[in-house]
């Protein structure tokens, strides 16, 4: 028998075979593993840019819905909550159909199953935001989109494009956005930005309101919420006169034109308010701001409304409007002080400032506004309210 003797060339030529066969044998695990990891981050990155397009999709995809909320909300003639939660779905299927997402190029929604309308409020007893689902009038809306089932097309699991190799073919996605409009508590504009809010400088006694709440007043005047036009005869919806009874006398209660600007407003001023709404420079009399949240505010006013207006109250008929309320009021004509409380939307119906019969006819209606300042307030039957905002 031959011995192999060590450090021969025969067992160096089978040691460096052996060490070329484990060599192969690693090199094919951590190419193996190189792919994985590869694999594993191509398709990390593309469910990862697919859940921002989800997310892009549903946000956008709740404002929209929830702008058709608007004219469902507050008092007077308006969209009932089943037409609202209509035309929010259409609204927020064609933002969703716009928007690609994975391999898709458009995002579906199951709008009778990843659509919820409800009311997003302030609980003062427990300083906390409720979203209470299927409460009306709507202002808060869910919607989710889906890549985890087996739903209408585009809705399916996302494919995903090398983890199938390793065992993965699919990956469960879904994003939810909640939208909601906020409850009002004043009125400020955005520094620069040239935009006005719509404030009518005329002020009403909160007792007459609170009646007209009641149900206390006319109903002569109709308003159509598709075509925008007025009418004589009844829309349900009760309408109280602006004009100032007992001028003469000027008891507390008295109404008036108020100085929602300079002290020393003009008629033209008057007049610019009437139409186009406050500038920044009327507010930078208040502080920027007007709001009754932090208490009443105490403005400059004239008792009485004059017919120089009259056109210009024509001109905006059917325009929604917030304007003050007072409590109280002092001091005779030019140099009346009102004591005002609260801000609410109306819109003008009818305006006749001429003649015996002098009357500025207005109904309570529904008013979103770039210009609203969200609080914390609860809803109520007059509330107004901000545009949609996306909330948690």
């Amino acid at each position: 028998m031959r011995r192999m003797i060590p450090g021969s060339p025969r067992n160096a030529s089978r040691a460096r075979s052996r060490r070329s066969g484990n060599i192969v044998v690693l090199t094919a695990l951590l190419i193996t593993f190189l792919f994985a990891l590869v694999a594993f981050a191509v398709d990390l990155g593309y469910v990862s840019r697919t859940k921002t397009q989800l997310q892009s999709a549903v946000d956008g995809s709740a404002l929209a819905a929830a702008i058709e909320l608007g004219d469902g909300l507050g008092f007077g003639p308006k969209l009932t909550p089943s037409t609202a939660a209509a035309f929010g779905r259409t609204a927020a299927t064609y933002v969703a159909d716009k928007n690609p997402n994975g391999d898709q190029n458009s995002t579906t929604i199951q709008t009778a199953t990843d659509m919820q309308f409800g009311q997003y409020d302030w609980n003062a007893a427990s300083g906390t935001w409720e979203k209470r689902w299927d409460a009306t009038p709507y202002n808060l809306v869910k919607v989710t989109v889906r890549r985890d089932g087996a739903g209408s097309k585009g809705s399916g699991p996302l494919p995903l494009l090398f983890a199938p190799v390793i065992g993965y073919k699919y990956s469960n996605l879904n994003e939810t956005a909640y939208a909601a409009l906020r409850v009002g508590v004043g009125i400020q504009l955005k520094p620069g930005s040239g935009l006005t809010a719509d404030v009518l400088p005329i002020a009403l006694d909160l007792g007459s309101w609170n009646n007209l709440m009641a149900g206390i007043g006319s109903d002569i005047y109709a308003f159509n919420t598709t075509t925008k036009a007025i009418s004589s005869g009844s829309d349900g919806v009760k309408e109280i006169d602006l004009y100032p009874y007992g001028v003469n006398s000027l008891p507390p209660g008295n109404r008036g034109t108020v100085d929602l600007g300079d002290p020393n407003n003009s008629t033209a001023d008057l007049k610019r308010q009437i139409l186009h709404g406050l500038n920044e420079t009327d507010l930078s009399y208040f502080g920027g701001k007007l709001t009754t949240d932090n208490g009443p505010l105490y403005i400059n006013g004239d008792t009485g409304i004059s017919a120089g207006i009259k056109a210009d109250l024509e001109a905006i008929k059917g325009q929604p409007r917030l304007i003050p309320l007072f409590t109280a009021v002092s001091g005779p004509g030019n140099n009346a002080t009102y004591t005002i409380v609260k801000f609410v939307p109306i819109r003008i119906l009818y305006v006749q400032l001429t003649g015996s019969n002098k009357r500025v006819i207005v109904q309570p209606c529904p008013f979103v506004s770039h210009a609203v300042i969200p609080g914390n307030a609860p809803i109520a039957v007059d509330s107004y309210f901000t545009p949609p905002r996306l909330v948690k």
